[in-house]
């Protein structure tokens, strides 16, 4: 059968399906992907669904307060700095986890767990600061969140949910509360800002009923006249009311992605019946449905100046079932090759106690666990020494791990933030290499 002759000056459908893939890929590149202005492009069911299949996810279990690497990823049976736990081989030949995580023992293999972190910041606002910015504050500028950063990056224009989710129950949490109320978008506008869920500070049920239809034409008539106004008078504020408001429509008619009672019981059984499961598990539906990023933290429970092995004798297990759950379900669900897992505090623990049988902070030497989109998995990077002290040769700081994060989902690191009338910014600063040994 010969070619079909096609006419000088016309296209293929190879050339629109080629042209379609470059574009998104210059979307995902460029960032332009969050720009709404795009947004009549998502009427192409076809269009609509290849955005979906490229959409990168990030799921940040932020273990607020800061366990111990010692009764996690990095124990040291035998030795002074060790606790009463002992370690347990892991499916890594030579591999050893404390005797606390015997379902992430399994399946070690699909997780990366880094053992050499070492930051500088040894009290938790300032760290929690440092670990979720990527990079050392400049005063009098506030640098946006990864979530934020995220949410500029790779956030989608079809989707009604927030492109920055932070799931937390616990409206107190001492340092981690004045981090919470903090700009955690920064120079990227409230239009990135963190949407907040959990506890009793959200009440989506009754938003959306309250949703009539004479508040809907009345939003409609607002959201002309604002529309209008940004346009005319290239109004960033008028722009960011605009999107306020959207984000929070989009949350009324999903309010049931975010009604725990609503999860699957089964799956609830398995994470629960802890509330860190189960955002954890509504951090997995929410991406299932498109959000780009969603934080889970918990108040600070970590924070163990006393009675350090009971109260990790309490929470490790619980990690250690969520994070099975999470990573075995995402994997079984094809989501792991495209959502980017994060376990991680804001810094370890202290290799010996302190009189109230507690570890206190210690930014010096740490372990964190990242795996899935973009990663190889079951690699152990770095070690420490045989106390824990130091790190045994390489560490990594806030920017390395940012410069790997970035990496992963297919972002350049060290693209400049396009900000007027201010100084040069990138995504990592200092040129700051990736965590190489665990991108794939």
């Amino acid at each position: 059968m010969s070619a079909k002759i096609v006419p000088p000056g016309s296209c293929t459908p190879d050339e629109h399906r080629l042209h379609r893939r470059l574009f998104l890929k210059g979307l995902a590149a460029s960032g332009a992907a969050a720009v709404g202005s795009f947004t009549g492009l998502f009427t192409n069911p076809v269009f609509a669904e290849a955005t979906k299949k490229a959409q990168k996810n990030v799921i940040l279990l932020f273990l607020t307060g800061a366990p111990s690497q010692f009764e996690t990823w990095d124990p040291k049976p035998g030795r002074p700095s060790s606790g009463p736990f002992g370690s347990i081989s892991t499916s890594i030949p030579g591999v050893h986890f404390s005797s606390l995580m015997p379902r992430c023992a399994t399946i070690a293999h699909q997780l990366n767990i880094v053992r050499c972190m070492h930051t500088k910041q040894p009290e938790h606002f300032q760290a929690i600061n440092l670990i979720t910015r990527g990079n050392p504050d400049r005063a009098g500028f506030t640098r946006p969140t990864l979530g934020a950063s995220i949410s500029a990056a790779v956030g989608q224009l079809d989707i009604k949910l927030p492109n920055f989710i932070l799931l937390d129950p616990n409206p107190e949490g001492n340092e981690f509360k004045g981090y919470k109320a903090s700009d955690l978008s920064g120079w990227l506008g409230p239009e990135h800002q963190a949407v907040r869920l959990g506890g009793t500070f959200t009440q989506l049920r009754r938003a959306t009923d309250s949703l009539t239809d004479d508040h809907e034409a009345r939003e409609n008539l607002r959201a002309y006249f604002s529309q209008r106004y940004a346009n005319e008078h290239n109004s960033r504020m008028a722009a960011a009311e605009n999107s306020a408001f959207e984000k929070v429509k989009g949350l009324m008619s999903s309010a049931d992605l975010f009604d725990i009672a609503k999860l699957p019981e089964k799956d609830r059984a398995r994470y629960g019946p802890g509330t860190f499961g189960l955002h954890t598990l509504m951090a997995r539906q929410l991406c299932e449905q498109g959000a780009p990023f969603v934080m889970v933290a918990n108040g600070m429970p970590w924070d163990n100046h006393v009675f350090q092995h009971e109260i990790h004798q309490m929470l490790v297990p619980e990690l250690d079932r969520i994070l099975h759950c999470l990573v075995t379900d995402l994997e079984d669900r094809g989501m792991l090759d495209h959502t980017l897992v994060i376990a991680m505090g804001e810094f370890g623990r202290t290799p010996w106690l302190n009189p109230a049988r507690g570890r206190d902070h210690y930014p010096n030497a740490w372990s964190m666990m990242m795996t899935g989109c973009g990663l190889k998995r079951g690699v152990i990077v770095g070690a420490t020494d045989e106390d824990g002290v130091d790190p045994d040769g390489t560490s990594f700081n806030e920017q390395n791990l940012f410069a790997t994060i970035f990496s992963a989902l297919g972002l350049d690191p060290y693209a400049e933030y396009d900000l007027q009338n201010m100084p040069t910014f990138h995504r990592v600063e200092d040129h700051a290499d990736p965590i190489k040994e665990v991108l794939a």
